[in-house]
Formats: structure tokens, C-alpha cells, sequence
């Protein structure tokens, strides 16, 4: 079984004479994996910054890519025969294991080794089961706003019951809320602009690729143990306004096979690179900096 992705490309191949002798794989790619309920948009406006960061800073122009998941944006949603394995409670138990490895066939079938992955909040569930899965292709890897661990019973049983109401009733709804403000969010999330936004974003997602990733999430494993398996240059990146923030300080000590850069971003909340794509394009392009230096 196989599933496919939806790439969207930030910056393209460079032709072979502009990477030297040694051609296409020259240039380790950034793979950016978004977050829920969300798609690639979210990148929108961190990705160029990092290539611009990246330029001021005399690195070799690189690759940048954001793929969609499977049911997010354009991408379509996976058959049941695409799915694999359902859990008793409705997850899935393979999903997540085949959007990982979509990930990196993406980057092999383009001639790569190696890249750089980056994933942000549901984007960090699938980095971390390339870490466990093929962590022969990781040059550098970065989490943003997420956590390693899976979801508590009541959090599991919530994502199943939106997946169930989003199929049944053909709705978005039970994910408006990540359009709404809410208390202790930062300015940029309670700002007109970025209701507006998310508004829109979540509005052009299916409800059914909705209740796909749900259904994916929901069957995740526990991540802790690849904590320290990372071995590669990584980063740490999370907004001080993320309810998630005091998991990340606590999962930073178990990175014990390498030396994580640490980033928090002040007036930031869970979707960092929409809310500061500044800051966040900074840490990225710091982690490119680290990966080709060595």
C-alpha cells in the first residue's frame, strides 16, 4: 500500500551548474510538514524568509517543500484499501507509518539521500515517525509546537468523536474553534486578520480529510523513546502562549545524541510559523546553517 502527497514547491531544483560537480544532491533539501487542521499555507509566509535567511547568510540555495498531507488542501483523501488497519475505536493504526514514509519517498524519488524535516504540531507526529522509521534520511530535524507523547484516553476520544461528526454530517464545524480566539492567545491570533485567515483555511479543507488525519493522529504511538535516537542537528521551536510549551521543556532533556537549539518565541501561541514566521524562518535557517556546516 501507498498513499501520495501534494507538494508545493517554495523554491525549485537549481539547475546542476549552479550546484557544482556534484549535481542534485548537492543541496540537502527543507521539507516542511504542516500542521492540523490546516495544509501547506501555513508556510506561506516563514518559507521565503528562510531563503532569504539562508542567502544573507552565504549557504547554497536549497530546495524548499511543503507537502500536503493525505486529506489536506488539493490532496486527496486515501481509500480504505490506501488506510490500512482500523483500530477497534476507528484510528488507524498504519496511516500515520504510510504518510511517513510518503515523506521520504518524495525526497528519494527526487534524487535526494538526506534532508532536513520540520514538522509543526500534527506535522511533528509524522517527523517523529521518520525518526523511528528511516532515520537514515535525516540531515537535521526540527519540532515545533508538538509533542512526542500520544494522545491521553479523553484527547483520543475527542479526535475520534469530530472525525465521526465531520464524516456524518459532511462539516467543518467541530474544528472552528482553531479560528476563534481564545483566552491567553497571542495579539496576532486575536486579531481580525488571522480569524480571517483560519477562517478561510479551514473552510476549504474536506470534512473528510478532516476526519482522516483525526482518525491517523488518534492511532499514533508513543514517540518518547526516538527522543534519543536524534543524532542529527535539530531544533526545539515553540510560542510561550502554547499550552503545549511546558511538554516540549520537558521532552528537551531525553535529546541526549545531540545538542538541540532551543527557540521561544515570544507573543506566540501553538501555530508559530503563521503567528511568527519571522522567528520561526529564523531557528530554520540557524538548523540549515548547522546542517551544512557539520
Amino acid at each position: 500500500m501507498a498513499i501520495s502527497l501534494q507538494n508545493t514547491i517554495y523554491r525549485h531544483q537549481l539547475a546542476d551548474r549552479e550546484l557544482g560537480d556534484a549535481g542534485p544532491g548537492a543541496a540537502t533539501p527543507l521539507v516542511l510538514v504542516h500542521a492540523f487542521p490546516v495544509d501547506h499555507r501555513m508556510w506561506d509566509d516563514c518559507a521565503p524568509l528562510i531563503a532569504q535567511l539562508s542567502d544573507e547568510a552565504g549557504l547554497a540555495p536549497f530546495v524548499i517543500w511543503a507537502p500536503d498531507m493525505p486529506g489536506a488542501g488539493t490532496c486527496p483523501v486515501p481509500s480504505a484499501g490506501e488506510t490500512g488497519e482500523v483500530n477497534e475505536d476507528g484510528s488507524y493504526a498504519q496511516a500515520l507509518d504510510m504518510v511517513a514514509d510518503a515523506y521520504v519517498e518524495l525526497v528519494r524519488q527526487a534524487g535526494f539521500r538526506r534532508a532536513v524535516f520540520v514538522g509543526l504540531s500534527m506535522g511533528g507526529y509524522v517527523v517523529m515517525d521518520i525518526v523511528k522509521r528511516h532515520p537514515e534520511v535525516l540531515a537535521g530535524i526540527a519540532l515545533c509546537d508538538t509533542q512526542p507523547s500520544p494522545d491521553a484516553p479523553e484527547a483520543r476520544a475527542n479526535r475520534l468523536a469530530i472525525a465521526q461528526r465531520c464524516e456524518d454530517e459532511q462539516t467543518i464545524e467541530p474544528v472552528m474553534h482553531f479560528a476563534v480566539p481564545q483566552p491567553g492567545d497571542s495579539a496576532f491570533k486575536r486579531s481580525p486578520q488571522c480569524v480571517d485567515l483560519f477562517t478561510r483555511w479551514i473552510h476549504e479543507q474536506s470534512p473528510d480529510g478532516i476526519a482522516w488525519r483525526q482518525r491517523m493522529a488518534a492511532g499514533r504511538p508513543d514517540f518518547t523513546d526516538q527522543l534519543a535516537a536524534i543524532t542529527v542537528p535539530a531544533a526545539v521551536v515553540c510560542g510561550t502562549r502554547d499550552p503545549s510549551l511546558q511538554t516540549m521543556r520537558g521532552f528537551v532533556p531525553m535529546l541526549t545524541g545531540t545538542s538541540p537549539a532551543i527557540t521561544e518565541i515570544e507573543d506566540c501561541g501553538h501555530f508559530s510559523a503563521v503567528e511568527q514566521p519571522a522567528a520561526v524562518a529564523q531557528a530554520l535557517a540557524d538548523l540549515m546553517r548547522r546542517v551544512v556546516k557539520g
